[in-house]
């Protein structure tokens, strides 16, 4: 496996991460036992960085990934934290006060079954709570022995830069994929020019460039992709289209679009480690292919007239949940 530093100061890790959001929400009923072979394939595979969010399931993924983990060598876990859900699954806002802090932290040692966090990020800006009275606090756990490192999750640069004023942030966790590349404006600039790491997620736009969706696919109950702009009438229409260029490319060097994606988010940067999100082995050893794949400067040309910047149709979340995102602030589209 190959490995990747989040940033300057941070922990070196597998050039590729697990994320583990799937196996417990958002994308309808998963299968336990596939759920927990999954991460046993990874952590074999040499993957040594596992993302979760303690509101994934409200506290479901992290205790499936301890039970993944029990008897295995530790993996470094990346945690979000600050989001409030309802009993019917809702989603109530943020919660990122110092104190509301070490409350998660102390929920989330006790899930993990371990006594410290490897990299712990707000999972969303609180805009009632100054991000250096959340960074703050991380730090006083980091100083208590909790926590390792401190990330950030979908924030821009102004609040980038103000929470590595308080302490340095190790990694900034936000959307990445050839469909999905504002962070190229300013936010992956400002994170280079501190030593800010870069933890991909959504690099098959939730699936929608994994070369295995379709307009006719049907969706599972409680699939928040049902809502998605990108998935949606003519955006979707569109949006295959794109697929079906970069699968006429893929399919040229013998690879499949998944490992084309994945391959191209691999060639931004040893700074950026993509999270593939695969509930299944199939898929999770499809990803890994993806670190074979060297893209030379033709190729990435070729793959860019297929998916050129910006030509997706839709925001990659509904307008109410774009409005809250402080990566987005000021800008057109996502």
């Amino acid at each position: 496996m190959q490995s990747r530093r989040l940033g300057a100061q941070g922990p070196l890790v597998s050039a590729i991460g697990l994320g583990c959001m799937g196996m417990s929400d958002a994308y309808g009923p998963a299968d336990r036992d596939e759920s927990i072979a999954t991460i046993h394939a990874a952590l074999d595979a040499g993957i040594t960085l596992i993302d979760t969010g303690d509101y994934y399931g409200m506290g479901h993924n992290e205790m499936l990934i301890a039970e993944a983990l029990a008897g295995r060598d530790r993996a470094l876990i990346s945690v979000k934290f600050g989001a409030l859900r309802g009993p019917d699954r809702s989603w109530l806002g943020m919660d990122t006060r110092p104190a509301a802090v070490k409350n998660f932290a102390a929920y989330t040692l006790r899930r993990l079954k371990t006594d410290h966090i490897d990299i712990y990020r707000p999972g969303r800006l609180d805009p009632t709570i100054p991000i250096e009275d959340t960074v703050g606090a991380i730090a006083e756990l980091i100083e208590a022995g909790h926590v390792r490192y401190i990330g950030l999750s979908e924030v821009g640069a102004a609040t980038i830069r103000r929470a590595h004023a308080v302490h340095p942030i190790a990694d900034l966790q936000i959307e990445y994929s050839l469909i999905s590349r504002g962070i190229e404006d300013d936010i992956l600039p400002a994170c280079r020019e501190l030593g800010i790491g870069i933890t991909a997620y959504g690099v098959l736009a939730r699936g929608l460039i994994s070369g295995y969706w379709s307009k006719d696919r049907p969706v599972a109950p409680g699939d928040f992709r049902s809502f998605g702009p990108r998935f949606s009438g003519a955006n979707l229409d569109h949006n295959l289209t794109l697929v079906e260029a970069l699968r006429d490319v893929a399919g040229a060097k013998g690879a499949t679009v998944a490992e084309i994606a994945i391959a191209w988010v691999l060639s931004r940067g040893p700074d950026i480690v993509p999270l593939i999100g695969a509930r299944r082995r199939d898929r999770l050893a499809e990803a890994l292919t993806a670190l074979e794949r060297k893209l030379g400067d033709d190729d990435l040309a070729e793959i860019e007239r297929a998916v050129p910047p910006g030509a997706a149709a839709g925001t990659r979340y509904a307008a109410e949940q774009m409005a809250h995102l402080d990566s987005e602030r000021g800008r057109a589209g996502g």
